[in-house]
């Protein structure tokens, strides 16, 4: 019999030159957003593979059966039905998600959970719902081998429902409803979660979840997979990869995992039994790790992925070249019983992640060719983590394996059609793309000549040349040689972007330094040196050549190809450096200068000797320089509340134009030598906008604690947000309590959970009661002292109202503080006897 070669032929016979094209304009990997939620299951007893449609009108659910498998040429030979299963109802789903036995899908909207026994030789699956509602969307759906479990969208509280399969019913599970969660996932008997407030793990069900639990103690996640015993995921800070639990068959890495770079580099995982799979974030291939057959599990060295899954001991992914699914590895073979080769499963085109419906959040990169594989329904959002797009568009659909070959006919001819369209599309592309890097190489040469111009100038710097072969400079000390005109360009363009004329002349008020002389003050940014973090890195003290004390704030090293980490890294140094520039006050930190090379982004203060009002109040391993029986006194505690509240007057009020900081926290107000309070870290602030209005929409920051519940709900930003936060700020002072504490059970035997100050504080102030919420550590206040407290709680009561507008201005906060501190003038700084130990101080 005759043969037609299928339409994927012709399709890759045609557009090979113009997936080049694309991927050269593009340079960008696969990536995978983690998480439990999926557009692909695997249910293993059955050797069966679901997967949500791409390109219909509705993103139904279709699923093969390998062992039904009678012919693997199905390709080749027109007259073999493929294996598919028919999945009911014929509707739209969000995500699916499977297990041994059984798979679950959540219907989209997230409003309808529904389950289906995946039996070995069946054609029609018919579903059994477990869960509807009207109001309460769920999300992140995970299956375990006995476990069904789903996250409510907005409160993040868990679901959970029990059972061994569909027809034995489910009972009901969760870990609490006191937990909130941003992701979750399901291994064999346990379930867990990254928690929303702090990104730690909490697992729940049997000992392995406690023990994975303990593995991963204090460590923050972004998110997790779980296998059958052992849990992966990447840190929420440098995206490293950790593995804990279950080791046997080295499933959890090399021995060095967990402190090589060489692993921050992966982004979609997959974990079996007793081996994990990751996909490499350059290039979209895939790697595994561990169990007895591994070298089975390297079948496709040259294929680029977009999401994988993975069953007890075989894996499955979703190209990137047409979006077609393909698995792989020793539990995966053809009914030769042999490792299966080369083809792809006869679902079609299948969808790379769930399709959103009412578009993308800010941070989200939109999917090419979205409305076509959502059909109009919805977006596809492509990794909010990373914002990246994936290496090469798909430009097709491939065949569907049950259409006659009329269908496949006109499939290809349509195809044909897509083809010419996006290839005349990418052909401009390209055409702009190179006409853009022939102008940056224009502007970039052209920058060199000036710049070379302007330092001839000037006196030459000595270079230290001693290199090697591989481009290494020795970091040797190198004397200063800095002008104030010695601007970068770079910085200086950014800095007029955000609407200063004299953008040059206040830079030219601070000095450029040198990456060699920041590293040799900071002892090559020693850990000892370390001093915190800011807004963008971390802070370093260092001293200079000429023997002055610095802070060096040095920006998070990440790659250009980290999009969104890069940009947030730059705009956090150039909000900085733009702002500080100009302003000049006596309570704010001042910027004595920058660095700008390369990579390199950092940024040199003057150094504040006493630290920062968070480690005064609530560090037990107090790391400042001088003893807190200082800050230990009423009136300096009003003193500093004042000073800080200063600070923030003058950018709201007095700065040309005004500014908004938008993450006023103790740990951002700092302590001079003379203990004067300091504002810092400007790297979220914002210009207020020039015109006249009240407030602007503006997606909002800040941190747990102090961020204004109004800006957070509304996106509404206006100066009262600061208010806000000095208003958390100040109660610390009264209190001496964290922002979010832990209720002492002793005292309060009903929690002991979590507590906002704003929520202790508040109330009680307002019924008369401060006296019972006062920092012990200070002491019974005096006469005077009562007077200048009862000012101070009043003014805190108002300034973390729930409303903005029932806040104070900062005129009126600073005239009160002053009242206060009048109560006490003439008095010494320590009138209040410190105690040595506090029952009051709490520890979250």
């Amino acid at each position: 019999m005759k043969t037609t070669p299928p339409p994927s032929y012709y399709y890759y016979t045609h557009s090979f030159f113009f997936f080049f094209l694309l991927t050269f304009i593009l340079i960008i990997t696969a990536a995978n957003a983690l998480g439990s939620a999926s557009t692909t299951a695997v249910i293993s007893a059955s050797s069966t593979v679901c997967a949500l449609v791409a390109g219909e009108p509705k993103q139904f659910i279709q699923c093969y059966q390998q062992n039904q498998q009678k012919n693997n040429y199905y390709y080749s030979y027109g007259d073999v039905a493929p294996p598919v299963v028919e999945v009911l109802p014929h509707a739209s789903f969000e995500s699916i998600s499977g297990d041994q036995r059984f798979f679950c899908g959540l219907r989209s909207g997230g409003l309808s959970l529904l389950c289906w026994d995946a039996d070995e030789g069946a054609s029609v699956l018919v579903p059994k719902r477990i869960y509807h509602s009207d109001v309460v969307q769920l999300t992140d759906l995970t299956v375990g081998d006995s476990q069904v479990c789903a996250r409510e969208s907005q409160s993040g509280v868990v679901r959970c429902w029990r059972g061994g399969s569909v027809e034995n019913g489910f009972k009901f599970h969760s870990p609490g409803n006191d937990l909130r969660f941003k992701s979750i996932t399901s291994g064999f008997g346990f379930s867990c979660g990254v928690l929303m407030n702090n990104g730690k793990v909490h697992c729940w069900g049997n000992n392995n979840g406690s023990e994975i639990q303990a593995q991963f103690g204090n460590i923050s996640m972004s998110n997790l997979v779980a296998g059958v015993s052992h849990v992966c995921g990447l840190t929420i800070y440098d995206g490293l990869l950790i593995c804990k639990g279950n080791n046997d068959s080295g499933q959890l890495g090399p021995n060095n995992l967990n402190s090589s770079s060489y692993y921050q580099e992966f982004s979609g995982l997959a974990l079996g039994e007793d081996f994990t799979c990751a996909i490499r974030r350059r290039n979209g291939l895939v790697q595994c790790w561990g169990g007895e057959d591994a070298k089975k599990f390297d079948s496709f060295n040259d294929v680029s992925f977009e999401s994988i899954v993975a069953g007890l001991d075989f894996v499955c992914g979703v190209t990137t070249m047409n979006l077609s699914l393909i698995c792989w590895g020793p539990g995966w073979s053809n009914n030769n019983g042999s490792s299966a080769i080369n083809y792809e499963i006869p679902l079609g085109m299948v969808l790379p992640s769930p399709c959103v419906r009412g578009g993308c959040d800010s941070s989200c990169a939109s999917y090419p060719n979205s409305d076509y594989l959502c059909h109009g329904s919805g977006t596809i959002c492509y990794s909010c983590q990373d914002n990246q797009i994936p290496l090469a568009v798909p430009l097709i659909p491939p065949p569907s394996p049950s259409s006659s070959s009329t269908q496949a006919s006109n499939l290809h001819y349509k195809n044909m059609r897509v083809i010419l369209v996006i290839s005349i599309v990418g052909s401009v592309g390209a055409f702009a793309g190179l006409c853009t890097i022939l102008y940056f190489l224009w502007v970039g040469a052209k920058r060199v000549l000036f710049k070379k111009k302007n330092v001839d100038n000037l006196e030459q710097p000595r270079r230290n040349d001693d290199s090697d072969g591989d481009g290494y400079v020795d970091l040797a000390p190198m004397p200063p040689n800095r002008t104030s005109n010695a601007t970068s360009l770079g910085s200086l363009r950014r800095y007029r972007s955000v609407g200063s004329s004299s953008s040059k002349h206040n830079l030219d008020k601070i000095e450029n330094f040198s990456l060699n002389e920041l590293v040799i003050a900071t002892n090559y940014f020693s850990n000892d040196n370390k001093i915190g973090s800011g807004s963008f890195g971390s802070v370093y003290k260092g001293k200079l050549a000429d023997n002055r004390e610095v802070a060096i704030k040095r920006g998070e090293i990440v790659s250009t190809r980290k999009k969104k980490k890069f940009q947030e890294k730059e705009t956090a140094f150039d909000s900085e450096l733009s702002l500080l520039s100009r302003l000049h006050h006596k309570h704010l930190v001042r910027l004595i200068g920058f660095c700008e090379e390369n990579e390199e982004r950092l940024l040199v203060y003057e150094y504040m000797s006493n630290g920062s009002i968070h480690e005064h109040l609530h560090n037990k391993n107090n790391n400042v320089e001088k003893s807190s029986s200082i800050f230990n006194s009423w009136k300096m505690r009003i003193k500093i509340a004042l000073d800080a509240a200063r600070g923030i007057e003058y950018i709201h009020n007095y700065a040309v134009p005004p500014i908004i900081h938008r993450d006023i926290k103790s740990s951002n107000i700092l302590l001079d030598l003379n203990w004067n309070a300091r504002v810092s870290d400007f790297g979220l602030s914002l210009i207020w906008p020039e015109i006249e209005q009240d407030s602007i929409l503006i997606r909002a920051v800040g941190t747990v604690g102090y961020i204004d519940p109004e800006y957070y709900e509304l996106n509404v930003l206006t100066t009262k947000s600061d208010v806000y936060g000095l208003g958390v700020v100040m109660l610390e002072l009264l209190t001496g309590k964290r922002a979010v504490f832990k209720l002492d059970q002793e005292n309060n035997s009903k929690s002991n959970g979590p507590m906002g100050i704003v929520e202790y504080a508040r109330p009680r102030i307002a019924k008369g009661e401060l006296w019972s919420i006062l920092d012990c550590r200070v002491g019974k206040p005096n006469v005077n002292e009562v007077e200048a407290l009862k000012v101070m709680g009043f003014i805190a009561m108002h300034c973390v109202s729930l409303k903005g507008k029932e806040r104070p201005e900062m005129t009126e906060i600073v005239a009160n503080l002053e009242r206060a501190l009048s109560f006490l003038e003439g008095s010494s700084n320590n009138t209040s006897p410190s105690i040595a130990s506090c029952s009051n101080t709490f520890v979250l």
